[in-house]
């Protein structure tokens, strides 16, 4: 089959497609036949070797994959060959033809999502909801800032909390991405190019500042997110490009909490229950990942390149 392979950490040109032996599925793994792989910007830290978390190589990246189970190994009653999933991880990579998952990483995609859809699904879903319910314990009524709110992460939170009755306000680069987060359910979407957008976003709250802010580029906006949130506020940092100088005395005056998340550092049953809820929502029709580019798969480093510019709008897949 055919695969993405990674040898050396460096830029975009180190991802190369390559020809490597079927995966055959271990005890309580299957094989997935991938139809679409989500890239996330996770990828190209990991691939550049500026993430955390260190890689191993050779390696194929990718944990969000959509196909059809191939072939499931001993132990494994469900998925069953046949049925069509979404990955949530996987242990030989998705930017591949075939996958390699555990059984319990692989969950059911319900026939109104396209694959391309299901391979938007697990790092955006996993970490909007975690970053809401897990950690900033919305209620219904707060109002949450969503800093980047037309990307993949950025429009999943945008569903996940209007369907949990909250006032949403997104943020976005393009008129195109500010359309799409109203259309996906925002209440209101603000240029954050405009010099004064963030008193806009004071205006909308009545002077109170939004409860909730999801924050994707902290480097750029953590200390202006301390001087608008409101009393009590809860900051959570999803993502970060580099450092930032804050004043600590914006978080003392109004008892605010900066939560830094990693969807990595989520356990097993909380992955498993958070996956059971986005399933729930897809079949409701509340929860519609939205594709904002379909790629080949020999187009991967393209596609790491793109997804770190701005004004990206939904998720980017490979298509192998």
């Amino acid at each position: 089959m055919r695969a993405i392979r990674v040898r050396e950490h460096g830029g975009p040109g180190v991802l190369r497609l390559e020809e490597v032996p079927d995966p055959v599925p271990g005890p309580d793994e299957v094989v997935v036949a991938i139809r679409a792989a989500g890239v996330n910007p996770v990828e190209t830290y990991l691939r550049a070797g500026t993430h955390y978390r260190a890689a191993s190589f050779p390696y194929t990246p990718g944990s969000d994959g959509a196909g059809v189970v191939e072939a499931a190994g001993p132990g494994v009653d469900r998925p069953r060959p046949g049925d069509r999933v979404y990955t949530a991880g996987s242990l030989s990579g998705t930017y591949a033809e075939k996958a390699l998952c555990r059984a319990d990483e692989v969950h059911p995609l319900p026939e109104r999502c396209s694959f391309p859809q299901g391979a938007a699904l697990h790092v955006p879903y996993a970490t909007a909801w975690r970053a809401l319910h897990g950690k900033a314990r919305a209620l219904p009524g707060e109002t949450v800032l969503v800093h980047g709110g037309t990307g993949g992460v950025g429009i999943a939170a945008v569903q996940i909390a209007r369907a949990a009755g909250l006032t949403v306000i997104a943020t976005g680069g393009t008129a195109r991405g500010l359309e799409a987060a109203l259309r996906e359910g925002a209440h209101h979407a603000l240029d954050h190019g405009s010099p004064g957008y963030l008193d806009e976003v004071l205006g909308l709250t009545g002077g109170r500042g939004p409860g909730i802010l999801l924050e994707m580029r902290a480097d750029l906006n953590l200390a202006r997110d301390l001087e608008i949130a409101a009393k009590g506020g809860r900051v959570v940092v999803i993502g970060s490009r580099g450092r930032i100088e804050i004043d600590p005395r914006a978080a003392m005056g109004r008892d605010l909490a900066v939560l830094g998340m990693s969807l990595y550092n989520a356990p097993r049953e909380e992955l498993l229950a958070t996956h059971r809820e986005i399933v729930k929502g897809l079949e409701a029709g509340i929860l519609r990942p939205l594709v904002g580019a379909e790629m080949p798969l020999a187009d991967a480093p393209r596609a790491h390149e793109r997804i770190l510019e701005p004004g990206a709008l939904g998720k980017i897949v490979l298509v192998p």
